[in-house]
Order: C-alpha cells, then structure tokens, then sequence
C-alpha cells in the first residue's frame, strides 16, 4: 500500500493511496485487494486504487516495494526459499502491519476429464504419469506449492505449467489445454457454479459453506492435509511506527464491518484482523513451516 512520503505523517493520508498486487489480474490476490481498496477509500477520504505488478513469483513488485519510499501489499514468506538470491531482504525490507484474510485452496478440474472428486483423480492420473498437466500463477504461487504439496502426500506425477497470474491460467484451464489447478477460493467460486469447472477438494481442514458437498483432502484419504493462503499488508522497513498503526487501525475497521465480512464471506474467504505483531509472528511462524 503506496502510503504519502513521512514528512506528511500528521496528516496522513494526503493524496490517493497504491494497493500493489504482486499477480496478473483476474486470481484471489487482486479479489481480496480490490475488495479492501473500495471500502476503504470511502473512510479515509481519498482514493485507493489497484496496481497490478506480475512476474518472477511476486519479486518484480516486492522489489519495487523494497526501494521504494512508500509502502505496499506483497507476500514474502516462500520466495526466501525458493529462489537463492533476491533483490530484497525479505525479514529485513518490510514490516508487517496487517493481516487481512485467509483464503481456502481449492482443486478443481476440467469438466471433461472423467473423475468426480479427488480420490478418482489420483488413480487417473497415476494410471497417467507426466501425461497430465496442471497451471498456476507462477512458480513460487500460492497454487503452485498447494499442488506440490498434494503431489507430495499422493505421489502423483503431474507436470506444473507456470503463467504471469491465476486470470491467464484459467482461460486456459477452463478451455482444456490444462486439466486441473489449485486455486483460491474467490476467484474459483463463479466458474464452480456455473459448471466451467469442477472442483474435486477443499484444501482446508473444514468444508467450504459455498461448497458443502465438496469434501477436504483430508476427508478423502490424505491426514491432516491442510493448504490455505493468506493476504496481508506491508510497508517497507524504516516506516514510521504511526503510519503503521495507521493503516492497521483502518484496514481493522472496515473488517469488522458487517458490510465488509459479507463481502469477503461470499468470496469464500475469512476476514482476519491482526495487530502488527501478531502478523509478525505468524510472518516468521511461515518460514519455519516452508
């Protein structure tokens, strides 16, 4: 979130706000983004307005974010681990000032590929090896590491396709030249329902209300499996401590609005509010796990 520069901090904020997504439009990433920057310009008196910046698994627009005055929105707790060497310093360059949501992944498929739900996927595609192919928004994307991750714990063998963003994957998938993804759940949602896709499991440990009939992975022979993404707001380190408190206590508020909390329920997601150290912790909790 581009945030005024700090001499201006009495009267913050004095000119429109930056949300900045790491992502090509049209995945939960933007949804989530987009959804926040609405409710929130009606509160502070200025507008907020999205920035889609996609490539290199977010680096492009955590760079950005990391030599840049202002302060913006990213994600940072796989990529230390995936690529050896970054343009920023992930524990280093930016400080945590809010979550803002959870987001359940979902699998789903092309409708065409002859499997109802995951435990039918498993034996097609293992009686398939390299055969099929599977998209996401990026090596190092939340997809990627959601289906990484299934094919750790079934022992499957299904090719990753990497895009610039969830939008451009799905045009693929929902035309057949993929045949499964995983995805969060807001941008899956509409295209569940309208039958363009097939979604085989929840990722997380509960049902999703949307989908009630869709059992979780774990529900389908796979223990304890549990994958959601989360969504949260950064400004780079060195961010005086008011304009943090700041932006935490607005973006707070219009969660806690009703208005707000339907929004982000109808999407499949849960609003989660947090203090900047309670986002901390669960920052560096990430980083072990990954």
């Amino acid at each position: 979130m581009a945030l005024p520069s700090w001499a201006q901090t009495s009267a913050w904020p004095s000119k429109p706000l930056r949300l900045v997504v790491p992502f090509a439009p049209g995945g939960s990433s933007e949804i989530v983004a987009r959804s926040v920057a609405g409710e929130m310009a009606k509160t502070i008196g200025q507008n907020v307005f999205v920035d889609n910046k996609p490539g290199a698994a977010g680096n492009i627009a955590m760079q950005e974010v990391a030599h840049s005055e202002d302060g913006h929105i990213g994600t940072l707790a796989v990529n230390p681990y995936i690529f050896p060497k970054l343009p920023y310093d992930a524990m280093r360059d930016f400080v945590p000032v809010t979550l803002v949501s959870k987001v359940p992944s979902l699998y789903v498929v092309h409708p065409d590929l002859p499997v109802k739900n995951l435990q039918e996927f498993v034996v097609y595609a293992k009686s398939k090896p390299g055969q099929l192919n599977y998209g996401s928004a990026g090596n190092g994307s939340a997809g990627h590491l959601a289906f990484e991750y299934l094919k750790m714990a079934s022992g499957l063998f299904v090719v990753h396709v990497p895009y610039r963003g969830t939008g451009p994957m799905l045009t693929d998938l929902m035309s057949g030249r993929l045949q499964a993804a995983s995805v969060g759940a807001p941008a899956l949602l509409p295209f569940i329902k309208a039958g363009k896709l097939r979604c085989i499991a929840t990722g997380t440990t509960a049902r999703l209300p949307q989908l009630p009939d869709v059992p979780t992975v774990a529900e389908q022979g796979f223990k304890d499996f549990d994958v959601s993404t989360w969504y949260g707001v950064f400004a780079p380190a060195g961010t005086p401590k008011e304009i943090v408190t700041a932006v935490n206590a607005e973006i707070n508020k219009l969660l806690a609005t009703a208005e707000m909390k339907d929004a982000i329920h109808a999407q499949g997601a849960e609003p989660q509010a947090m203090t900047p150290d309670q986002f901390g912790t669960q920052l560096k909790a990430d980083y072990q796990k990954w």
